[in-house]
């Protein structure tokens, strides 16, 4: 796949990559924006923006309230239902557990790069039984500056002890991309995830863009 490149950790995105925290996240923002008064918004129209955090998923939810004081109590809300309900209906990817156990026999390491933050990262980890597996896993708030900072792709080479060059970066958003350029790593961008219905996947700069898990296996056959 890599001409003169040898892999020796994959690194995943959370949300949207790994894992389809989708029904979860949409099912505790719709129970927050309902007790302040709004209809429920359906999945097509929030998903594409999980990538960009809590926040943005709200705005869509109150296009016509920009009240700064409800949205704050519809996001509180929001993560307190979240962090009660975070694996209800979560679940890797079709494919993804196959593709972490072929990772695992090859001896190679796999780890998780997220902007989500470590209150949620860790308790969904544990609840997909991922910690213990996982070669690393830093969250929006491990480093000083998330993604698309390249600082927590550095940062989970050091926990994994290996160097960007041989690593992977795997996300659905460009600036889950645009970190792993920044870190010197080889990049896949995939297009099953949460993206919008403006983006260009091809136009991010990715090595490879993946249309499902699966697509992964050819990279595993660059094993240092």
């Amino acid at each position: 796949m890599f001409a003169n490149f040898k892999l020796q950790c994959v690194l995943f995105d959370l949300d949207g990559t790994l894992a389809d925290t989708a029904p979860d996240l949409i099912a505790a923002l719709n129970r927050a924006v309902q007790k302040q008064g709004f209809s429920p918004v359906s999945n097509e129209k929030i998903k594409p923006l999980i990538s960009y955090g809590a926040a943005a998923m709200i705005k869509q939810c109150t296009l016509d309230n920009n009240n700064e004081a409800i949205q704050a109590e519809i996001l509180k809300n929001m993560l307190e239902d979240y962090q009660i309900n975070i694996a209800d209906q979560t679940q890797l990817f079709t494919g993804m557990d196959n593709i972490l156990e072929i990772i695992e026999n090859k001896g190679l390491k796999w780890g998780v790069v997220t902007n989500k933050r470590q209150r949620f990262t860790d308790p969904l980890m544990a609840a997909l039984n991922l910690t213990e597996r996982a070669a690393c896993i830093v969250s929006g708030d491990t480093t000083n500056n998330p993604k698309p900072h390249p600082e927590p792709l550095l940062t989970a080479c050091k926990q994994a002890n290996v160097k960007p060059k041989h690593c992977v970066y795997i996300g659905d958003a460009a600036h889950d991309i645009e970190a792993g350029k920044a870190a010197g790593m080889k990049t896949l961008a995939a297009t099953y995830g949460y993206l919008k219905s403006e983006d260009i996947p091809d136009q991010w700069g990715a090595d490879i863009l993946i249309n499902s898990p699966e697509e992964i296996l050819p990279l595993l056959e660059c094993a240092a």
